[in-house]
């Protein structure tokens, strides 16, 4: 427990804490890898095998091994702590991904090789988001600063996503596609050093042991409703594209709907972090899904494409605050000694909708009406919302 002075919650005061800022920025530079290697990836494979079905396997073995060993990993470091935990698995995933930097620098690359070294290093990846958050929770000395605390973590991350496919475009100029893997390899490596090496990181949890994810208690509810939000937002993008096509817009206006969509979410994780709640974690977490889930579906409703851009920005304000909400109400489900791996479950919950929800409105698009599209899109955000209610309505 910590035995900080109780501090007025804001944003300065969570950059403040003993040793927040140094371990912040090491974990940001390492989560920056995350940004930058799944379109360095895709890029370098399209590339040296010519084959974008063959680039889609390789990603697949490579996201479902990460997002899917995610509470494993989490396991591992909340049991044996973050400095023995962490750096073999950024020592064996650095190593991984010059390998497959290596397989991708010409053209002709074996597709075996390829497929197992992505899975592989995917199956390795470092849970830094997960840890980072977990360590918050050591640092904050009450829920309101911790609050401020996963917000400022939310919107960076949102930040680093938008980020990292720009600088691999930019290093697309003048290097290979695999440069940017080199790059993740460097980022990775680099900033978990510095991390680990934090004196505020807690050592090993022996007695720590796996989450309970059921019967009311746990992070399950909050891992189903991250799941929900991951499926809404994933077909987003998609969805944007088809109505820009349909509607007859130039479709390099995309990216700047999309922006908005990302400004709001910016804008929603700074004003949630900011405000002082008094409904509980979980309660504020389906109201957010909910809301979330009402604007997308409207947006299908909008009448020309700066309307669906307000849709977007609107949606945006409620997502953000919901993947916070989440990770703050899966850390009041478990004891200290389960941090990270209740943190790792939510973040598989909306990495795992990610996939699954780009790959559902792609085969939606074009067999329903747009508008329907995007009302499917929101209606999993409700549903999960709902299916989240069901695990605290069983405790008799």
């Amino acid at each position: 427990m910590s035995t900080h002075a109780p501090v007025r919650p804001s944003y300065a005061a969570v950059l403040r804490l003993p040793g927040a800022r140094r371990t912040f920025a090491a974990a940001l530079t390492a989560r920056l890898s995350y940004g930058t290697v799944s379109l360095a990836v895709m890029l370098s494979v399209t590339r040296a095998t010519g084959s974008y079905a063959v680039s889609g396997v390789v990603m697949s073995l490579f996201g479902a091994a990460s997002v899917f060993l995610m509470p494993a990993r989490g396991a591992l470091i909340d049991r044996h702590g973050p400095r023995r935990a962490l750096a073999p698995m950024a020592c064996v995933y650095g190593a991984l991904l010059p390998l497959l930097a290596a397989l991708t620098w010409h053209p002709g690359a074996p597709v075996a090789p390829l497929a197992v070294t992505a899975a592989l290093a995917g199956a390795c990846t470092p849970p830094l988001g997960p840890t980072m958050r977990a360590l918050w929770a050591e640092l904050a000395p009450d829920r309101n600063l911790l609050q401020r605390a996963y917000s400022l973590d939310g919107v960076a991350e949102e930040l680093l996503y938008v980020s990292g496919p720009l600088l691999v475009g930019v290093l697309a100029g003048f290097a290979p596609p695999a440069a940017g893997i080199l790059l993740s390899a460097l980022l990775i490596v680099g900033g978990t050093a510095v991390f680990v090496a934090s004196p505020v990181l807690p050592g090993p949890r022996p007695a720590a042991r796996g989450v309970r994810l059921g019967g009311g208690s746990g992070p399950l509810a909050p891992a189903v409703v991250a799941l929900g939000v991951g499926l809404t937002l994933s077909g987003v993008d998609l969805l944007t594209m088809a109505y820009a096509s349909a509607h007859a817009y130039d479709t390099d206006l995309v990216p700047w709907v999309l922006g908005a969509l990302s400004a709001g979410s910016v804008l929603g994780g700074l004003v949630n972090g900011a405000v002082r709640w008094t409904a509980p974690a979980r309660t504020r977490l389906l109201r957010f899904s909910v809301a979330l889930g009402l604007m997308v579906a409207a947006a299908g409703l909008a009448p020309g494409l700066w309307a669906l851009t307000a849709a977007l920005a609107l949606a945006g304000l409620f997502f953000a605050p919901a993947l916070t909400t989440a990770y703050l109400a899966a850390d009041e489900s478990v004891p200290a000694a389960s941090r990270t791996q209740a943190g790792a479950w939510v973040n598989m919950g909306v990495n795992a909708g990610s996939s699954a929800g780009a790959l559902a409105t792609g085969l939606l698009i074009g067999r329903i009406p747009l508008g329907v599209c995007f009302l499917v899109a929101g209606a999993t955000s409700l549903a999960a919302a709902a299916a989240g209610c069901l695990p605290r309505a069983r405790r008799g």
